[in-house]
């Protein structure tokens, strides 16, 4: 990738478990896991998963805290300071994601229309939480 216009890189999401973090999205939202086999042999300090070739999801071990030394306060931030994470797909993704998530037994919202964002306003978006109460919209826009 060439194009160095301002992207979102990643989001660091607070987990109990990352290896049990990361087979929930592979698993249920459908993202590819990074760094899983590293992070259990210690070699990296946690895995993630892929959202698109430019975004990741980093799956931070709450016991990591202590290691949150780059601002005055980082450690601070073991708790749910976000309120929530938007993943934006296609019409068909989004769909085969609130099927995936309903075949997990993971509860989702209502189906809200018209709700705004980055692209303007989106066609359909729901909400759910991950094993540890990180809070996710899905959203489709008209393309």
């Amino acid at each position: 990738m060439t194009n160095n216009t301002t992207r979102l890189d990643h989001v660091v999401l607070w987990v109990a478990d990352p290896v049990a973090a990361a087979a929930f999205y592979q698993t249920a939202v459908g993202l590819e896991p990074l760094k899983v086999a590293a992070f259990m042999e210690g070699k990296v300090s946690f895995p993630s998963v892929r959202v698109n070739e430019e975004t990741i999801l980093d799956l931070a071990p709450r016991t990591f805290v202590e290691r949150m030394r780059m601002l005055p306060g980082a450690a601070d931030s073991a708790g749910h300071p976000v309120n929530h994470v938007c993943l934006s797909l296609p019409a068909d993704a989004f769909d085969a994601l609130r099927a995936r998530l309903a075949d997990h037994g993971v509860p989702v919202s209502d189906i809200d229309h018209g709700l705004s964002g980055a692209r303007g306003d989106a066609a359909r978006s729901f909400y759910f939480r991950d094993p540890d109460g990180n809070i996710f919209e899905a959203r489709h826009y008209d393309d």
